[in-house]
This record gives structure tokens, C-alpha cells and sequence, in this order.
């Protein structure tokens, strides 16, 4: 045995630019949470009614459909993708769901039926990026189109009424006389997507391709294959909210669902994911929904008109994509 004595490994400090990048990684992942909170602030000393309790209860209730169709546009995003058919596909799982109920299926038949229309058009998407090689904003624009066409030929421009009690009872019951269900749901697919986003092959394997997608093909992954599966994901998430909001609704709506698809695109934009790929959370997603949320709750309690609400979402939406085109370029240096 020697008794020379090794060594100790030297530590070594992190450089001043590190440490700034360091700083300005959590300032970053901070800065959605701060401004929600500062909303939540303003709102609140502008008026009295935003801190009520039941003001607070119906919020929650009011995002979670964007909240889970933002979710499923988060996978897509990750991987540099794009889907603007859900807010049409909302609306087209809407009606299947509810004529499928007012003909007598059972209510949880015809849900599994609108989450499977979801399912379908997100594979036909899928399908048609990765094998046809078509750009993802064209194919789920056509997507938009047909699923909306559908959903009014389906209906015949009608609203669907008459839907069972125990379905439409879904939309308003709380557990515990307090949680919404709605927002029960929303928890659940926020817990199993973030599971999925960070524990998952799939997961992984859509923030490689959303960074380099070339590279990752040529490592020996099948990103034909995970592509697809993202864009079903997103199609079956689409579908979900579409089943929820017709249990809010109490009805199925042909023209239910507009811009969904600029809203949960906004969300998860504003919750640090990057529309060049390779970033964003289901954390991240589910505050940018909230923000937009607390935005429209605290302009109507301001009695501000629906269409300045607009223009104050569209703004917010450009100033997050500029600030991470603003990131991107930092990083790149």
C-alpha cells in the first residue's frame, strides 16, 4: 500500500458569465409565475370582487378546457410543431359526443367516441407531416377547415341540445362540495403530461427534435414514429376539452371552439415554451393559461368591451414571442 497521497480533485469556481447565464435561466423561468402574480395584484386593488372566493372558484373552471388543449399544443411545440386544428377539433368532438347522446348511447361511450375523433384527425396530422413531408401549418390549417366543416354539416348548423343530465351534470359538480371536476381533470392531465414530458421516452425524444430534429433522426431515433404520436396526443387532448366543454356548455356547439388555437398556442408561448422548439413545461403552460385567464376575468369585472381584451391578449402573445426570440439570440452567441 502507498502512503502517497492523491491529489484532491480541484473545484472549479463558475465564471462571471456563467453565473449571469444562471441568473438569467431562473429569471426566466420565474418571470411567467411574477407577472401572473402581479395581475392577479392590479386586478385586485382595481376591484374589490377579483379576491372573491367565488371569483377565484370560477377562473380555474373558466381555463380549463384552453388549460388542456394548451397541454397537448405544448407536446407539438416542443417539438417545433404546430397544430391549429384544435379549436375546430374541440368543436367537432363536441357534436360527435352530443349527437351520439341525444341518439341514446351512453354518455361515457359517446365521450371515449369525441376523445377518439380527437385521437383520429391527430393521427391523420401526424400522418400527413411526417409521411408526405407536408409543413405542419398547412396540414392542421386544412385540418381546421374540415373538422369545422364537419362538425356544422354533422349538427346542420344546429345546436345540440337535450343531452342526459348525468352528463351535463359533469360540468358543474364539485367533489367535496369545493373542486370542480373540471378542474379535477385538468390536474389529472397536467400531472400525467408532465410525467410523460419528463420521465417518458416520448418526452425526451420531443425536445431533441424540437433542438436539432435532423440530429436526432441520425442518432437512430424513429421520429417519423414520435412526431405522429405527438400530433395524436394533441388531437386526443383537443378531444378531451371538446367533451368538457360540452359538459360545461350543457349543449354541442358547431361553431364552439374559435380560437382555442390562438389561446392555448398564447398559453403555452407565454409559459416559456419556445415556437422554435426544444423548451417549454406543462407547469409553464398551465400559468400562461392562467394568466390569460385572470386577464379576461379581471377586464370583464373592469367592464373593458371583449374586443380590447383581444388586443391586449394579442399583445401580450407578441411580447412573449419577442422576448424569446430575444432569448434564442443570447443563447446563440
Amino acid at each position: 500500500m502507498s502512503d502517497r497521497l492523491e491529489p484532491e480533485p480541484k473545484t472549479v469556481a463558475p465564471s462571471v458569465q456563467e453565473r449571469a447565464a444562471g441568473w438569467r435561466q431562473a429569471l426566466a423561468r420565474i418571470a411567467p409565475l411574477a407577472f401572473l402574480v402581479v395581475l392577479c395584484l392590479v386586478f385586485g386593488a382595481l376591484n374589490h370582487r377579483f379576491f372573491a372566493v367565488e371569483n377565484l372558484v370560477n377562473i380555474p373552471v373558466q381555463i380549463s378546457v384552453i388549460a388542456v388543449i394548451a397541454i397537448g399544443e405544448t407536446f407539438v411545440i416542443a417539438a417545433a410543431g404546430i397544430d391549429l386544428s384544435v379549436g375546430s377539433m374541440v368543436a367537432l368532438t363536441g357534436v360527435t359526443s352530443a349527437l351520439l347522446m341525444t341518439r341514446g348511447v351512453p354518455a361515457p361511450v359517446a365521450a371515449l367516441a369525441g376523445v377518439g375523433m380527437g385521437l383520429f384527425w391527430g393521427l391523420v396530422s401526424g400522418g400527413l407531416i411526417t409521411r408526405a413531408k407536408l409543413p405542419a401549418f398547412i396540414v392542421t390549417l386544412g385540418v381546421m377547415g374540415i373538422a369545422r366543416g364537419l362538425a356544422l354539416a354533422l349538427s346542420k348548423d344546429q345546436t345540440i341540445s337535450g343531452l342526459p343530465d348525468d352528463f351535463t351534470k359533469l360540468g358543474s359538480v364539485r367533489l367535496f362540495g369545493v373542486l370542480p371536476l373540471l378542474v379535477v381533470v385538468m390536474l389529472v392531465v397536467a400531472v400525467v403530461a408532465h410525467f410523460v414530458l419528463t420521465r417518458t421516452r416520448l418526452g425526451r425524444y420531443a425536445y431533441a427534435m424540437g433542438s436539432n430534429l435532423e440530429a436526432t433522426r441520425l442518432s437512430g431515433v424513429n421520429t417519423q414514429l414520435y412526431m405522429t404520436l405527438l400530433f395524436v396526443v394533441c388531437g386526443g387532448l383537443a378531444g378531451l376539452g371538446g367533451v368538457m366543454e360540452t359538459a360545461r356548455t350543457t349543449i354541442g356547439q358547431p361553431t364552439g371552439g374559435e380560437l382555442y388555437e390562438l389561446d392555448s398556442i398564447a398559453a403555452a408561448v407565454i409559459g416559456g415554451a419556445s415556437l422554435n422548439g426544444g423548451q417549454g413545461t406543462v407547469a409553464g403552460t398551465l400559468i400562461g393559461a392562467f394568466i390569460m385567464a385572470v386577464l379576461r376575468n379581471g377586464c370583464n369585472l373592469l367592464v373593458i368591451p371583449p374586443s380590447w381584451q383581444r388586443v391586449f391578449i394579442g399583445a401580450i402573445i407578441i411580447l412573449a414571442v419577442l422576448y424569446d426570440n430575444l432569448r434564442q439570440r443570447r443563447l446563440s452567441r
